[in-house]
């Protein structure tokens, strides 16, 4: 496995903003159609939830945690991001190698999350717009601005949904939907391992096994 998966900078920050959603078909042609209010209010409210509860000093780690992993359900499809990341695999993996990868997974996920708790420092969340590529199917634009950020930073987040029932699927970070970065590392990684998943999942269990210790 390209062990740069759990050390390099791009590689971290594309499995952060992958955990957040993953889209089933990859990434959105840009449509010009009208806003979508509701998936508007919906990513300033949880997505900035998510960077406050990062941000937030006055918690200890142990609550953090924990108030972070209901936020990111709030925001996020974990099942559909859980199967999204394992590509051509997701068609072959075996109940027992999802029973073990799923958690594996998430668990990563959030701890490059907790690692990553420093670089944010109090930023803020601003929706700048959004673009409707179908009815329940909106790109919703954002800048994060403030704490350690010199100049505001476009992101573009995914929503699928209506109503109540919005929850992101993907993000844009630097002009790259990042979840199809995390999606390529781990199919890679099986692909080198002739197909074996299992080698994946041993991978991702090990990397927290050395952050326990």
């Amino acid at each position: 496995m390209n062990m740069n998966l759990f050390t390099n900078r791009r590689g971290a920050n594309a499995a952060l903003l992958a955990f957040l959603g993953a889209a089933a078909i990859g990434a959105p042609a840009m449509a010009q159609q009208a806003r979508d209010p509701g998936a508007e209010a919906f990513v300033q409210s949880k997505a900035q939830r998510v960077i406050s509860v990062l941000a937030n000093k006055g918690m200890s780690d142990a609550q953090k945690k924990q108030v972070f992993h209901q936020a990111v359900d709030e925001l996020a499809d974990v099942p559909r991001i859980t199967n999204f990341v394992l590509g051509k695999y997701a068609r072959t993996i075996t109940p027992d190698q999802r029973a073990r990868f799923t958690p594996a997974f998430r668990t990563y996920a959030e701890n490059v999350y907790q690692d990553r708790i420093d670089d944010y420092k109090g930023e803020v969340l601003k929706v700048t717009g959004s673009v409707v590529r179908k009815p329940g199917d909106v790109i919703v634009n954002t800048t994060i601005s403030g704490g350690q950020i010199s100049q505001p930073l476009p992101v573009a987040w995914r929503v699928l949904g209506g109503g109540q029932t919005w929850k992101v699927v993907d993000v844009q970070f630097k002009g790259v939907w990042l979840a199809i970065t995390q999606q390529q590392d781990f199919v890679s990684t099986i692909d080198n391992a002739g197909g074996n998943i299992d080698v994946l999942i041993n991978q991702l269990q090990k990397g927290q096994a050395a952050k326990g210790r």
